[in-house]
């Protein structure tokens, strides 16, 4: 098992339940791969250095998590069909 590190920016007009709920839809991608959550840490709502998709500002969530290697693509195909989600990116911690 590899540690990962994923941060996840949201459109920033989300409701909180609707934002919470897509946190925990990750959470349970990794969790279905007997991944564990190591952190979830909420940046909270930030300006983004350049605007995506008409977008100046965004809602960051980063999670620490431990999981095999095949949750990235998961969550890569996850993340990709979600319209809630402007960008996400996971990286493998190699402490």
């Amino acid at each position: 098992m590899n540690k990962y590190e994923g941060v996840f920016i949201f459109y920033p007009n989300l409701e909180e339940e609707v934002r919470n709920a897509e946190i925990e839809k990750l959470k349970n991608v990794i969790a279905s791969f007997n991944g564990t959550i190591d952190n979830v840490d909420l940046w909270g709502q930030r300006r983004l250095a350049y605007e995506i998709k008409k977008s100046k500002e965004g809602y960051y969530a980063l999670i620490n998590f431990t999981a095999e290697p095949e949750v990235v693509k998961e969550i890569s195909r996850v993340c990709g069909i979600n319209e809630k989600m402007l960008r996400h990116m996971v990286i493998r911690n190699e402490k």
